[in-house]
């Protein structure tokens, strides 16, 4: 008889972590391994993000604090939204977590009953089918063509609707793919959320930032009809290089706030006080700095993007935000290797390159590299990935 229960038997183990989690071994047993797997920048935390929280702690402001929350915290991102996003939140509709990964949980764990369905586009953040899965509900994968840059389309929303629909996560831009829904195809996908009124929007917004050339930023809450049905979670973890820090924020209704918050005070109960007061300065302090590692990023994306075209056997879409990609490599896949888990374990093993499988996002025949590095890392690596590719054929 086994201990473990039979809602954590049906999840597994995160497939990004558990990638780079190999790569530290492999490095740690003195192999030269570049890992392309974390989604996480290389950049440090701004200093005067650092000097706010060596501040807090000079202050002893090192107590427990709301459960949900500091109000200063609340504050700040109550004027992020106001600022950037020209939407306008009370601070009871704001929620703070221990990373963006909380409020998704948070969200999903307190809303979703068993048998309610919950619409994911794939490719997918890997967390997303397993936390619902978690909550006793049933995730609705609708794979989505390369043809339209990973992108759901109103056509296939509207039919994966039914009568047990809870909610659709969107993630504008992508992870894995750094794909971004602009403007005008959110509101596409929006006239057919306005019609299906008993359902919820979760907006991962975690890369909102982090874009490329003529993207232009939107999110679905802008949507006036559907900001009263929509959870838009962000954090500081991406644009301001603070993954350690673990916070993340959500905005929405009341009663979805307040039942997270319930949630929440069973289980961690408030974030770091210090990282707290760390994210209120990258909130409201100086975003310049945004811009200029964005450059670099993007420098990084079109020096990726191109290398990858150029090895026989693969193909890459330019994304226009994130810093991902997620090349094709089912040319590459046959008698040798079978899936795309075969294809990264073998460049894994055989090139010391780490990057992760598609299949664990949801689409067979890619996989995910994350731009995230040096552009030295990314040279060294490349050139092993197409040695190696070459040795397929």
């Amino acid at each position: 008889m086994s201990i473990v229960s039979n809602s954590l038997k049906r999840i597994k183990p995160s497939p990004t972590i558990a990638v780079s989690q190999k790569a530290r071994e492999l490095k740690a047993a003195g192999k030269d391994v570049i890992g392309l797997g974390a989604g996480e920048p290389d950049f440090d935390t701004p200093d005067n993000i650092k000097k706010a929280a060596i501040e807090a702690i000079n202050k002893g402001d090192t107590k427990y604090t709301a459960v949900d929350g500091t109000p200063a915290l609340k504050k700040a991102i109550v004027n992020k939204f106001k600022r950037e996003n020209n939407l306008d939140y009370s601070t009871e509709q704001i929620s703070v977590g221990t990373g963006g990964k909380q409020i998704i949980f948070n969200a999903i764990l307190a809303t979703v009953n068993p048998g309610d369905e919950v619409i994911i586009p794939a490719p997918y953040w890997v967390s997303y089918p397993d936390i619902v899965l978690l909550a006793g509900g049933k995730p609705k994968i609708v794979k989505c063509s390369e043809r339209n840059n990973f992108k759901i389309t109103p056509e296939e929303l509207k039919k994966s609707i039914t009568k047990k629909t809870k909610w659709i996560i969107i993630n504008s831009p992508s992870n894995p793919t750094g794909s971004g829904y602009n403007q005008k195809e959110l509101k596409a996908l929006g006239e057919v959320l306005k019609k299906n009124k008993n359902v919820f929007i979760l907006s991962d917004d975690i890369y909102e930032h982090i874009t490329y050339d003529d993207f232009e930023f939107f999110t679905i809450a802008q949507i006036k009809e559907l900001k009263d049905r929509t959870l838009t979670m962000n954090g500081v973890s991406k644009s301001y290089a603070m993954t350690g820090w673990r916070i993340g924020y959500g905005a929405g209704p009341k009663d979805i706030i307040k039942a997270m918050a319930k949630l929440q005070s069973q289980s961690t109960t408030n974030p770091s006080s210090i990282s707290q007061a760390a994210a209120v300065e990258a909130l409201n302090g100086t975003q310049d700095f945004i811009k200029t590692r964005v450059e670099s990023f993007k420098e990084r994306r079109d020096f990726v993007v191109t290398y990858l075209n150029s090895i026989k056997g693969l193909s890459c879409l330019k994304p226009n935000g994130a810093f991902y990609v997620f090349p094709n490599c089912k040319k590459l896949l046959g008698k040798k290797l079978k899936t795309d888990k075969d294809f990264v374990e073998k460049l894994l093993g055989e090139a010391l390159v780490a990057v992760v499988q598609g299949s664990a996002f949801g689409l067979d025949g890619y996989f995910r590299i994350s731009y995230a590095t040096s552009m030295d890392n990314l040279k060294t690596a490349l050139e092993r990935i197409k040695s190696f590719c070459e040795s397929l054929s």
